[in-house]
């Protein structure tokens, strides 16, 4: 009896151990299976919690931008920065070309999945982006996050506020300034502190400063340019304030403004004081770097590489961008770019999105930007970072800069104009300006059929947007 008890009580033990193996054995798989379906994690398992939580992946932010050369590094350095600092987000900047190269593959990428999360665009990009529905307006995310907007620049913010929203983030601003050779202005007996103001100034100093085989002025034929003119004069450049009140129908290139503009410039040209160098900002800028020409107008964001460029040869000098002399309240619009979060991707995709945008508007961020490519930090506060204010100190012709875009007056003129082809538009605008200075029409004749045109665009447009 004693041994078969005893038989009995071993089988038992030995089936239950059995039983606990498999028991454990059939509760591994389903603990792994939940983990990997992004359901509750198992109790009781501090190991297996490890392991759950290091399989996770981060959430992917794709960035397609239009920064090339130099000014990309400088992107990839503020990714590299970010993803250093956010496990759980990790963003992939993919260069994608020129402005209009980039842009037009968003517009082949869009109906389908195949598109980035965050896209950069420039600003005459601005009413497509919306009118494309494919957006989530940022301002979304500053309300959903309390974010204030009072931190950054009201006269940049300006651009990209549309209908009383924030529909794009600035990124890379600039504006347009007059660089002059001081050295060349000593030599001309004139005042080198006292940089001309006004679209008489200008001729008059172009008329001294044009001898020895060397020009007074030399501006590129860039449609920026030209839209520039029109802001710091205070005119608007298409109707329906700016298309700020209502969709833009109708050019006004052909107004006074454009008129007097051109004008002015094709006398300089005609009275060979100005040296007509074409559309490329590029050789415009060598012609001052070389001491050639004595005055020229280029973005805010050229002024590092051109201040290193000429190094000892002159001394650069910076005036704001000049206007008539009747000329009402005005100032300059932002140029550059902005960044656009898409709606066709994850809610997790674009609040990390969102993340990425508020770490890049850091003043930390904002200041190193500005380093690394001359463009405005959009941010107030960068302007207290110490590596800003050496880089200022350095620089000193950037404050023209910062005095000219804080004393621009917020206005429809100044906001910059909303057209759904725009880029189809400045090309027109520097045809008419070219047919002006090369003697083929009369600057009135010029811009009277750039407007046509462009209207006729314009109108194209609204009808497959259904306006």
């Amino acid at each position: 009896m004693n041994r078969s008890f005893g038989k009995m009580r071993s089988l038992l033990i030995l089936l239950s151990f059995f039983v606990l193996l498999l028991s454990g054995c059939g509760q591994a798989p389903a603990q792994t299976g939940t983990q990997n379906d992004g359901g509750t994690e198992p109790a009781n398992s501090q190991n297996t919690q490890n392991s759950g939580m290091s399989e996770k992946k981060p959430i992917k932010v794709i960035w397609w931008h239009a920064m090339g050369g130099e000014l990309g590094k400088a992107v990839d350095q503020i990714v590299s920065d970010f993803n250093a600092s956010h496990a759980d987000i990790q963003v992939e900047a993919v260069f994608q070309g020129t402005y209009d190269e980039a842009l037009n593959k968003l517009k082949a990428s869009l109906g389908s999945n195949s598109g980035p999360t965050l896209m950069q665009v420039y600003e005459i990009g601005s009413r497509f982006m919306i009118d494309s529905k494919a957006i989530t307006p940022i301002q979304t995310f500053v309300d959903a996050d309390h974010f204030d907007l009072s931190r950054l620049e009201e006269n940049i913010l300006g651009y990209y506020t549309i209908d009383g929203q924030l529909n794009s983030m600035p990124f890379n601003t600039s504006n347009p300034i007059l660089y002059y050779n001081k050295d060349m202005f000593k030599a001309a007996g004139l005042d080198p502190d006292k940089p001309p103001r006004t679209y008489e100034e200008v001729a008059q100093a172009a008329k001294a400063l044009t001898k020895d085989g060397k020009y007074g002025a030399s501006f590129a034929i860039y449609g920026w340019f030209m839209e520039q003119f029109f802001a710091n004069q205070g005119a608007e450049l298409v109707d329906h304030g700016n298309g700020r009140d209502g969709m833009a129908t109708k050019s006004l290139v052909n107004s006074d403004a454009g008129v007097k503009t051109l004008e002015w410039w094709k006398k300089m040209v005609d009275d060979k004081v100005m040296l007509n160098l074409g559309r490329k900002t590029n050789d415009t800028k060598a012609a001052f770097v070389g001491g050639q020409v004595a005055m020229t107008l280029d973005s805010t964001a050229s002024l590092r590489g051109i201040v290193d460029a000429v190094g000892n040869k002159f001394e650069v000098g910076t005036a704001f961008l000049p206007r008539p002399q009747d000329a009402k309240d005005g100032g300059v619009i932002v140029g550059g770019a902005s960044l656009y979060i898409l709606n066709n991707r994850p809610e997790e995709e674009q609040k990390a999105a969102w993340e990425f945008i508020k770490f890049l508007v850091s003043p930390a961020q904002q200041a190193q930007w500005h380093i690394n490519t001359g463009y405005f930090p959009i941010t107030k506060a960068a302007y207290d970072e110490p590596i800003l204010k050496e880089n200022m100190r350095k620089f000193p012709q950037f404050q023209t800069a910062v005095d000219q875009l804080h004393a621009t007056k917020l206005n429809r003129a100044t906001q910059g104009a909303l057209m759904g082809v725009f880029p189809e538009a400045r090309q027109i605008t520097e045809r008419a300006i070219e047919e002006a200075l090369n003697g083929q029409k009369s600057p009135k004749d010029a811009l009277d059929q750039a407007a046509q045109e462009i209207t006729a665009k314009i109108q194209e447009y609204n009808k497959t947007v259904g306006k």
